[in-house]
């Protein structure tokens, strides 16, 4: 069997370039929501150091380091939201296909079978 062209393979349903799209926007919103991640576990030890030091001035910089802390949760809620939103959509949308193609299938079938009788 030889392989020709750009046609394109199908893996239960699902087109290998489409898969291909699918998991490099997941490992993208990964990747973003690690490096919130990490941005806020660096804020969230300044906001422990400042309030071991006691120092009044360290202790009125973590009102502006909390809300950078809930802004960066925020954010992460946003790219999940985003990626649940989009995954599901493929996959409603990968459906819809195969039932339009299933119908096509049992439709031209159907005629065929009607076709070839005497």
């Amino acid at each position: 069997m030889e392989y020709e062209g750009d046609d394109q393979v199908e893996i239960g349903g699902i087109e290998e370039e489409e898969e291909s799209e699918v998991w490099k926007t997941i490992s993208k919103s990964f990747q973003q929501v690690q490096t919130i991640l990490d941005q806020n576990r660096i804020l969230i030890q300044q906001v422990n150091e400042n309030h071991q030091s006691k120092i009044p001035e360290n202790l009125a910089k973590n009102v502006s380091l909390i809300r950078e802390i809930n802004t960066n949760i925020s954010e992460v809620v946003s790219i999940y939201t985003e990626l649940s939103t989009n995954f599901s959509g493929f996959f409603q949308q990968n459906r819809e296909e195969e039932m339009k193609n299933q119908l096509e299938y049992a439709a031209d079938d159907a005629a065929t079978t009607v076709n070839s009788k005497p």
